[in-house]
């Protein structure tokens, strides 16, 4: 059962390369955006590993880390499925879990999470997480 919303972030993707054209197309992409987590606002820098599949959808997997100004961070780990949009966007669906010692946010170490995560023709990210109880 989905629970309450517990990220909420915009962004923009930072770099994209090709690791490998066979035997399938995998693409490493970067990102940073300004993200509020459990109420504390932050950044979140990402990278994720996605791969073409025989028809056309997107399977990917990624890491990285969310950081308030005062010092608090989280780790996160997430894979999903995707698929290109018409316009050149890319949508993701898929699990995420965290790791951290913040006090505003161990919470996180004891749930998953859902994701959707957004990426438009221009470059810019959207990415919102529910907590899954």
């Amino acid at each position: 059962m989905l629970g309450e919303q517990i990220v909420d972030g915009k962004g923009k993707r930072t770099g994209r390369r090709v690791t490998a054209t066979s035997p399938k197309l995998i693409v490493e992409v970067s990102f940073e955006d300004r993200s509020k987590m459990l109420g504390v606002d932050g950044g979140n820098i990402g990278t994720y590993v996605s791969s073409t599949r025989s028809d056309g959808t997107l399977e990917g997997e990624g890491q990285g880390v969310f950081a308030a100004p005062d010092g608090q961070i989280a780790t996160w780990k997430a894979v999903g499925n995707g698929k290109y949009l018409a316009d050149g966007a890319i949508s993701y669906r898929g699990g995420i879990v965290f790791s951290s010692t913040a006090p505003a946010l161990t919470r996180l170490n004891a749930s998953a999470g859902v994701f959707e995560f957004e990426v438009d023709a221009e470059g810019n990210t959207s990415s919102k997480i529910w907590e899954w109880k």
